[in-house]
């Protein structure tokens, strides 16, 4: 049995220079960079939360960090944008995209976060799966995440065996994690995980509560998906539905669980407010849920 897939390394950089020319928030030393670690649990965001208003890598880093977030799950979009990666490549054009992606990792570590998984997807061949573990690596991650598909997952398995990263399957409202028995999709690979949407998982079980999932699965979970559902399918501001979000952290915080729990906004945005704006009050409640 492998290690947890997220307490094999140090998840916020330390040894880096300052950070690069772009027009962001600069910090006098690391005491002032965000730090959304709250009573040992790794709070964090995929960047997926941002689309109404962030595209490219230097807008998403700077809604990060306008939020407090040291953690992110990184959407495909910022990274492909910054690396230029653009389908078929030859090996030259490859080398200068890890190379770009490397300079990303350092570009958001500098500004204190840490890319700690990437869903940017596999493509085809082999030599797109084997690559999009090789931007893993370059962009410092732990896992990738994708869609939940037991094809797939075989398909990618030995590749995630050879790089020792993991990949986290996102389960829906239809292709919830197996209770009644051990879910077949861990048998396809040592690197094979589970990327669990709580909010999701109570919309389509119908109301049942995500816990017995992280208790039964922990060792598994590459990260968690935040966001509060109803037993009927709506998605509503954290606190109306019926997800238990804060007994999630309670418990990760308890369980001293070190894979992250990243924020994923789908609830309508008010009216005069904005994707940031709504983050941040998502990150005000785990930090209250934490307290």
């Amino acid at each position: 049995m492998t290690s947890h897939p997220l307490s094999r390394r140090n998840f916020l950089s330390t040894t880096l220079a300052a950070a690069t020319g772009l027009t962001l928030p600069r910090f006098a030393s690391a005491a002032d960079k965000p730090n959304s670690v709250f009573n040992g649990v790794r709070i964090g965001c995929i960047t997926y939360s941002y689309r109404s208003m962030a595209k490219t890598a230097d807008e998403t880093l700077k809604a990060l960090l306008e939020d407090g977030l040291s953690e992110t799950e990184l959407m495909g979009g910022p990274i492909q944008d910054f690396a230029g990666i653009k389908g078929k490549a030859t090996d030259a054009e490859r080398e200068q995209q890890l190379a770009k992606c490397a300079e990303l990792r350092k570009m958001f570590n500098d500004a204190g976060v840490n890319i700690g998984i990437h869903k940017m997807g596999f493509g085809q061949s082999d030599e797109e799966i084997d690559f999009s573990f090789l931007v893993a690596k370059a962009l410092g991650c732990t896992g990738v995440t994708t869609e939940r598909n037991a094809i797939l997952a075989k398909r990618v398995a030995p590749f995630a065996d050879k790089h020792k990263i993991w990949v986290g399957f996102h389960n829906h409202t239809k292709n919830l994690p197996e209770m009644e028995y051990h879910d077949p999709i861990f048998e396809l690979g040592e690197y094979i995980g589970l990327n669990l949407d709580i909010g999701h998982y109570v919309a389509g079980s119908k109301g049942k509560s995500p816990i017995p999932v992280l208790e039964k699965y922990h060792a598994r979970i590459t990260n968690l998906h935040l966001k509060d559902r109803t037993a009927d399918g709506g998605n509503l501001p954290w606190g109306e539905g019926q997800t238990p979000i804060k007994e999630v952290l309670q418990l990760m915080k308890k369980e001293k669980w070190t894979f992250p729990a990243e924020i994923e906004l789908e609830y309508k945005i008010p009216e005069g407010s904005d994707a940031v704006k709504e983050v941040a009050k998502c990150v005000q409640y785990c930090k209250e849920a934490l307290a």
